[in-house]
This record gives structure tokens, sequence and C-alpha cells, in this order.
């Protein structure tokens, strides 16, 4: 019979292993927001860019939209890629790669000479290396934080839901004071000199950098459990769980991409004045700030499976509520809480990815459900204006939204975590 280690030992030495900075994970927090909000930023300030940039060259407006469709396609095609990166490399060199591809991307795009090369610097540079930001940053969040998980993970996803109230009206001086090439070579200025400096500031979670260097027999059982369920990455992307995560987080991307591209336009339609009709969107981006903020909350105290199906039935409700509002008034109830249920559901994705599958390639699988979101995402401008073009108003839009998020409510019912193995002390016995 081989002799069991002392587990009070053993205890001990995980207690000396532990994180001697463990006031370090709100910074990576912090990072982690900003450089989304900056990232995020700069992708959306596009439309902010539409009328001067046809204006001035001469492309038309639907020319310079599909920009943007190019750069939602380069998000889901590019983001398992990233995050597949940051679990072997770690997050740092990811994102600030992305940081340095982001900051080029808009300033070769300032300079560019035709539609197609804008759309091609825009939208494959700008999206793909946004797409760097996301899933890596999201990824090392989750790994820092055992306890508040759930507001942590909200807090980095509020500060890239604060893009529109900051990049995009610092596009909009920008682009009234200078010419819309000056004006987005500034904000490729902005980008490097916030984001790569602050890309600098991530480390790899603690757990993960005591595994890259463990050798021993006790390190090796520590991380058997500390980290997750044993399984390959193979098993993990054709895991159940894997695959119901994606198609829930398409369907809720689907559910809302219509409602909040088309919003404004449906406002107008209905006779309200577009300078006016543009607060409905600043309205529901604010009540996302507090959404990710409860919505991370309960997470963690009622968890995060739980809060996120209910999330998704409140907000099919709040798409179709949608199609009952004709006045301004009624646009901001509705805004309010359909953006309030949205952006707080959001989050709660990575939570239940960190709950149930191995850090070590946790950047892999929030790439994965972040690729199946854009996917959804890029839906509703399309579904939307075809939509209008043949029936001539958009409730059915709203109406379709609110079909589609019951189907993501129904998806995410079927989710089940994997069994919980069974509670092994870190000093495992062997028999002889």
């Amino acid at each position: 019979m081989k002799i069991i280690p002392d587990v009070p030992q053993l205890r001990s030495d995980a207690h000396r292993n532990a994180d001697p900075h463990p006031n370090y994970r709100w910074v990576i927090v912090a990072a982690g927001g900003l450089l989304g909000c900056v990232a995020v930023g700069s992708m959306f300030s596009l439309p902010v860019f539409l009328v001067p940039i046809a204006r001035t060259t001469g492309w038309s407006v639907t020319g310079v939209s599909v920009a943007m469709t190019i750069g939602f396609l380069a998000m889901s095609f590019t983001a398992m890629g990233w995050g597949t990166l940051s679990d072997r490399w770690g997050p740092r060199p990811v994102v600030l790669t992305g940081s340095i591809l982001l900051a080029t991307g808009l300033a070769l795009a300032s300079r560019a000479s035709s539609l197609l090369e804008f759309q091609v610097l825009f939208g494959v540079l700008v999206g793909g290396s946004t797409a760097a930001i996301f899933a890596p940053m999201m990824a090392c969040v989750t790994g820092w934080f055992e306890t508040h998980r759930s507001l942590a993970v909200s807090l980095v996803s509020a500060g890239m839901g604060m893009a529109p109230m900051t990049m995009s009206p610092f596009a909009a001086w920008l682009v009234a004071h200078h010419d819309w090439r000056i004006a987005l070579l500034a904000i490729s200025g902005v980008a490097a000199v916030v984001m790569i400096p602050t890309a600098l500031l991530v480390r790899r979670a603690p757990l993960l950098e005591r595994e890259r260097s463990a050798r021993a027999p006790t390190a090796a059982a520590m991380r058997t459990h500390a980290s997750g369920p044993a399984m390959s990455r193979h098993q993990a992307l054709r895991s159940p769980q894997f695959l119901i995560l994606c198609l829930t987080n398409f369907f809720c991307c689907a559910t809302h991409s219509g409602p909040i591209f088309h919003t404004v336009s449906y406002a107008e339609a209905c006779g309200i004045p577009m300078i006016t009709a543009v607060t409905i969107y600043s309205v529901e981006g604010l009540a996302g700030m507090g959404g990710r903020i409860v919505f991370g909350l309960l997470g963690d105290k009622l968890g995060a499976k739980r809060v996120l199906v209910s999330g998704l039935l409140l907000q099919a409700f709040g798409a179709a509520a949608y199609f009952f509002v004709h006045q301004l008034s009624g646009f901001y109830a509705a805004a309010a809480t359909f953006g309030f249920i949205y952006a707080g559901v959001m989050p709660l994705y990575s939570v239940i990815a960190r709950e149930n599958f191995p850090l070590r390639m946790m950047g892999t699988v929030i790439g994965g459900t972040a690729m199946a979101g854009s996917l959804g995402m890029a839906t509703g401008p399309v579904i939307g204006g075809l939509i209008y073009d043949h029936l001539g108003s958009y409730g059915w839009l709203y109406l379709g939204s609110a079909g589609v998020g019951l189907g993501a409510f129904l998806v995410a019912l079927t989710f089940r975590p994997f069994p919980k193995e069974a509670a092994v002390p870190l000093a495992v016995a062997a028999a002889s």
C-alpha cells in the first residue's frame, strides 16, 4: 500500500502557491472593459461615418454599410481562432496583437481609395481584430474569479456597452469638424494609445500559470480538480453542452439584432423626428448598463443558467413589446426594458462555459459561442430590411424576433451541465 500524502500539507502547499496579488483580478476586469469599449466603439463608429463617406467619395451608403456586415462575418469566423490562440499563448499576446491590428486597420481604411478596398480593410481587419479582444478577455476574466464571477464578467461586458456612449459621440464630434479620413485616422490613434498599453496589463489566470510550471504529481492532482473535468478540446467542441450553448447564443443574438438596428428607422416611420429617434438607442444603451450589473449579481446569487433561461424568455416578450408602441414614450419604455434584458443575459454565456469546461480551453469555448452569436447578429439587419421592403412595415420584424427569442428560451432549457465528478480529496490514494 502506497503512503497517502498528508492532506493538510497539500493545502498548505496550495496556499503558498496562491496568487500573491489577489486584488489584481479587478485590474483585469478594468483592462477588459476598457479594451472592449475602444475596440467595439471603433468598429461601431462606422454608422457615424456613413453619410460623410458617401458624400465625399460618391460611394453608396449601402456599399459603405457592407463593410459592417463583413466586419460581423470576420468577427464570427475569427473568434474561435483567437480564443484558441489565447489558450496556447495566453491572453496578453493575443489582445496586444488584436490592438495593433485594429489601429492599423482603421488607419489603412482612412486612406482607402476605392469602395472595395475600404470594405476589405475596415470589414476584415477591424472586424477580425475586434474578435481578438472579446473571447480572450472573457476567458481570462473567468479564470481570475472563483467568487463574484458573474459580476466580473458583466462588468467587462458593461465596459463594452459604454462604446455607444463614448466612442460614437467622439466619432460624431470628429467628423463634424474634420474630413472623415482625418476623423477615422484620429480614432486609429486613440485606439493605439489606449489599447496597446492596456493590453500589457493583461495576465494569464494564476491557476493556469501554476499549471504550466507544475511538474510534481501533487501539482498534477491539483490541476485535475482545479481546472475542470478532464476532456480534450475535440471532446468539448463535440459535446451537447457546447452545441446547445452555441445554438442558444445564435438565436439569442438573432432575437435582438433586428430590433437594435431598425428601431430608430421604425420610430421615424411612426412620425418621430430622426434626432429624437436616435435618443431611443441611447436609452437602450443606458438601460443595458444596468442590466449587465443586475443580471451579474443575480447570476452569482441564483446561478447563471437559471438567470439566463429566465432572461431569454423575458427578452422574447421585450422584442414583441415594440410591435405595440407608436409614441415616443412607448418607445422609451420598450427600449429601456429590452436593453436591460438583452444586455444582461449576454455575459452569462461565458460564466456557464467556465462552469462546465476546463479553464485551459476557455478561450476556444467562449470563442465558439461568440462565433455563433456574431452570426446571429448578422441576420437582423438583412432580414429587417427585407421585411420592410416587402411589407412596408417593421411590425413583423418584432413579432418574428419574439418567435426567435422563444426558440432561444426553449433551446436553453435543454442544457444539462456536465455531471459533477465525485468529490475526491487533493490527496489521491493509490492502491498497491
